[in-house]
């Protein structure tokens, strides 16, 4: 993970909007021919050729989607970057471009944000993607965060939610849980340090589930290996709200049902000692939990041998005729209906 070596604090209001713009994007540098122009324009000038565009928008809100009592801004950065590029990724894409928009209060200073654009730095440099635009603007409620990612694809390799069929296996990459765990983890450390401030955590014991709530990393070489295997799944979405709702919006848009079955769940050990520790079931964190920003897609079973026992790849179910609904089999063969209850925005009335 990363560290925080701010030591000088300049404030905002020192600075200028183009001051500001300047000083945050004084190092970017683009790596893709397609960057024609990018930030000190009016617009940005991007060539994809013959190829598809895709574009992905997210906003993320301090308060609702990150706490920054705990999230430091340089992994804020990063992640920022990672939600945008997964749902490219879904798309069976490559991430190109993106665009970072910022609404900013004075309780920041320069340094701050410059932590929070190396975050956004690093991630661009990680996956070959060129920042080329975006906004910023004063807040009076913290620092909210829009990012725009811009993404290309062959027509024939672009894969919708729409495209699963009956008797296709449903397949999710890595394992699924830790992010939720982390984020337990951390919200349990931050009550006990509001009660005691010379309170001093270990969280040795929980150091990769905390990285995959603090610092997520989206699957692009699943995609590169899809595509070296010659795999084009029939349906794709990002685990972004829960595996639960993933399978979902999966169902309705392809007019399928699925079985999952509960024993070939991929999960990390550290999930399962940290649910004990928390007395919850770790089914639920890894249905219901989100954040884990792997890729959840379905294949044809023909396609079964390529993927048979790949460690980036576990066969989780398979898609059965729309009227069966999704169901949850569990190790006794009893079937459960799978309902979503990770994330969903506007849960509760607004005043």
């Amino acid at each position: 993970m990363f560290e925080d070596k701010n030591t000088s604090k300049t404030p905002l209001d020192n600075l200028g909007e183009f001051a500001l713009i300047e000083a945050l994007t004084k190092s970017v540098k683009h790596e893709n021919k397609s960057s024609v122009l990018g930030i000190g324009d009016d617009a940005a000038v991007i060539d994809h050729n013959s190829k598809q565009t895709l574009i992905s928008t997210d906003l993320l809100v301090e308060g609702v989607h990150f706490d920054l009592s705990y999230m430091p801004l340089k992994h804020l950065g990063y992640k920022a970057v990672m939600v945008n590029l997964s749902d490219v990724y879904a798309m069976n894409a490559i991430p190109t471009q993106i665009t970072v928009s910022i609404a900013v209060s004075n309780r920041f200073t320069l340094e701050a944000l410059e932590e929070f654009y190396a975050g956004i730095d690093l991630a661009c440099k990680n996956y070959k993607v060129d920042l080329v635009g975006g906004d910023t603007t004063s807040s009076t409620t913290g620092l909210t965060v829009s990012i725009t990612a811009i993404g290309v694809a062959s027509k024939d390799k672009i894969v919708p939610r729409s495209g699963a069929k009956e008797n296709d296996l449903l397949v999710v990459s890595g394992d699924l849980g830790a992010a939720y765990t982390g984020l337990q983890v951390l919200e349990r450390e931050k009550a006990v340090f509001q009660v005691n401030p010379n309170t001093q955590p270990d969280l040795s014991p929980y150091t990769y589930s905390i990285e995959r709530q603090l610092k997520p990393e989206a699957r692009k070489d699943v995609i590169e290996l899809l595509d070296e295997l010659k795999i084009v799944p029939s349906s794709m979405i990002d685990i972004s709200d829960g595996l639960s709702s993933e399978i979902l919006h999966l169902s309705k848009s392809s007019n399928i049902g699925f079985h999952l079955f509960e024993e070939k769940l991929p999960m990390d050990p550290e999930v399962n000692l940290i649910c004990e520790e928390f007395k919850f079931n770790s089914t639920t964190a890894v249905l219901n939990g989100g954040e884990d920003y792997e890729l959840l897609f379905t294949i044809s079973q023909k396609d079964f041998d390529k993927i048979k026992n790949h460690p980036l790849l576990t066969v989780i179910g398979h898609a059965v005729e729309q009227n069966a609904g999704c169901q949850l089999v569990n190790g006794l063969g009893h079937q459960i209906e799978l309902t979503a209850q990770g994330w969903q925005n506007f849960s509760e009335k607004e005043d």
